[in-house]
C-alpha cells in the first residue's frame, strides 16, 4: 500500500509525516517579507504542481519570517489559497494532548508508568500491563481504531458519514474487539486508539474534557487565538483553503470537497484546527523548556527507534514527539498529521530557533507529499 493510501485510509488524521517547525529569534508575529519569498514559493509550487490542489508554507529562522501560497483555495477556482489560513492539523493534536498528561505528571498526579487499568479499570483487555507511557509513544500494541472494518475514513461511505458523532468509547471499543499487534512494550505501532484513551486518562484524573484542559493550560497561556479543538463541529471556523479526498484510489478517482466534517472520528488523535504561526508558537514553548518541567520534556524527548517501521533510518518518536533525521546531518522535532482533505508537515530544531509549517491541500500523489517533505529539510537545513 503506497504511503499516501495508508495516510489516507489506515491512519486517518495520524499517518507519520516528516515533522518541521523552525523558531526564530524574530517575534512570533513578525511580519512576512512583503509579497512572500521568491525560492519559498517555486519550492512550494512544486507541491502543488507534483498533486496538490493548494499549499501554504510558513517559515521562521535568524533570517526571518517568510510565507508563499501557491494553488487556489477551491478545485478548479481561480481565487489563491488565503494568506495566513487556518487548516486542519490532525495528528499534531497528539503533541498537545501528551503535554497535558506530561504537565499532570509534573504535578503529581500521575505517572508515566501507572497502567491504564488504574485510570480506565475494565477499559482496555490486559489493562494492566499497557502503561500512559506505552500509549504516547505507541508501544502499546493496540489495534488501531481507523482500520476496523466498521469505521470508514475513505470513499464513498466516509463522505456519506462524514457528519456523524463518534463518542470516543465506541471508536475505542471497536479498536479493542480486534488483537492487539504485539504485547506491550514487545514493538512499536503507531496507533490512533492509543491517544483516545490519553484523552480519556486526561479527563478521569482532571475531571475536565481533554479539550478543556489544552485551551486552559496550552491555548490561553500561549495566546494561540486561531487554535481550536471543535468538538463535533463540521465548520472551519475562519479563512480557509477547501480540503478535497479522492473517492478511490484510481488515478482518475474524482475529488470532494471533504472541508465540512464531524471531527469526532478524529478526536484525541487528530481533530485540531490551526494556523502556522501558533503551530510554530507551540512548538517554540514546549521545546524551549516553557511548558514542561525538565523532568517531563527528557522524557518526552527520548526516543523509541523507529528505524525499521518506518523505513528511514535515525527515526524515532517519543511521547507525542517525531524525530526524524535532516539532510544535512540535524534533525527536527515536531509531529505532522494527516486529515481528510488536508496534509500537515511541521518541523522544528532541537532549539526551536528554525521552523517550517506546510499545509497543503487535496493531495493524491506520493510526489506531491516528497515535494512538500523536500521543502520542510531545505529549510530546516537552511538551503531554500
Amino acid at each position: 500500500m503506497s504511503v499516501l493510501r495508508r495516510r489516507v485510509r489506515a491512519a486517518l488524521l495520524g499517518a507519520l509525516v516528516l515533522p518541521a517547525t523552525l523558531v526564530t529569534t524574530a517575534p512570533a508575529h513578525a511580519n512576512p517579507a512583503p509579497g512572500g519569498d521568491a525560492p519559498l514559493r517555486q519550492r512550494l509550487e512544486q507541491v502543488v504542481a507534483r498533486g496538490s490542489v493548494g499549499a501554504y508554507a510558513d517559515v521562521r529562522d535568524e533570517n526571518g519570517h517568510r510565507t508563499a501560497r501557491a494553488g487556489t483555495a477551491r478545485l478548479n477556482g481561480t481565487r489563491p489559497v488565503p494568506h495566513d489560513p487556518l487548516f486542519r492539523v490532525g495528528s499534531t493534536t497528539k503533541t498537545f494532548v501528551a503535554t497535558v498528561l506530561l504537565q499532570l505528571v509534573g504535578e503529581g498526579r500521575l505517572s508515566l508508568d501507572d497502567p491504564v487499568e488504574r485510570w480506565l479499570p475494565g477499559v482496555v483487555p490486559g489493562g494492566d500491563a499497557v502503561t500512559v507511557r506505552r500509549l504516547l509513544d505507541h508501544t502499546s500494541g493496540l489495534y488501531d481504531y481507523s482500520q476496523d472494518k466498521d469505521v470508514p475514513l475513505f470513499g464513498p461511505e466516509f463522505v456519506r458519514n462524514r457528519h456523524r458523532t463518534y463518542p470516543a468509547e465506541e471508536l475505542v471499543r471497536l479498536a479493542l474487539r480486534n488483537p492487539p499487534y504485539f504485547a506491550p512494550g514487545k514493538g512499536w505501532r503507531y496507533s490512533n486508539t492509543n491517544y483516545f484513551l490519553a484523552g480519556m486518562i486526561i479527563e478521569r484524573v482532571t475531571g475536565r474534557p481533554y479539550a478543556e484542559e489544552i485551551t486552559r493550560r496550552i491555548l490561553r497561556p500561549l495566546g494561540l487565538r486561531r487554535t481550536f479543538l471543535p468538538g463535533t463541529s463540521p465548520a472551519i471556523p475562519g479563512r480557509h483553503a477547501h480540503g478535497y479526498m479522492p473517492l478511490s484510489m484510481e488515478p482518475d478517482a474524482e475529488l470532494v470537497d471533504i472541508t465540512s466534517f464531524n471531527p469526532s472520528v478524529a478526536g484525541a488523535a487528530g481533530e485540531m484546527i490551526s494556523s502556522a504561526g501558533d503551530v510554530q508558537r507551540f512548538f517554540a514553548a514546549l521545546l524551549q523548556g516553557r511548558l514542561l518541567r525538565p523532568a517531563q520534556l527528557a522524557e518526552m524527548t527520548r526516543t523509541v527507534d523507529i528505524s525499521r517501521e518506518t523505513g528511514i533510518p535515525g527515526a524515532g518518536y517519543g511521547l507525542g514527539l517525531e524525530v526524524m533525521p535532516l539532510s544535512c546531518g540535524g534533525k527536527t522535532w515536531a509531529h505532522g498529521g494527516s486529515s481528510p482533505g488536508y496534509q500537515t508537515y511541521v518541523g522544528n530544531s532541537r532549539d526551536a530557533r528554525r521552523q517550517v509549517v506546510v499545509s497543503a491541500t487535496g493531495m493524491t500523489k506520493n510526489e506531491s507529499a516528497e515535494a512538500a517533505r523536500e521543502l520542510v529539510d531545505e529549510a530546516l537545513c537552511g538551503t531554500s
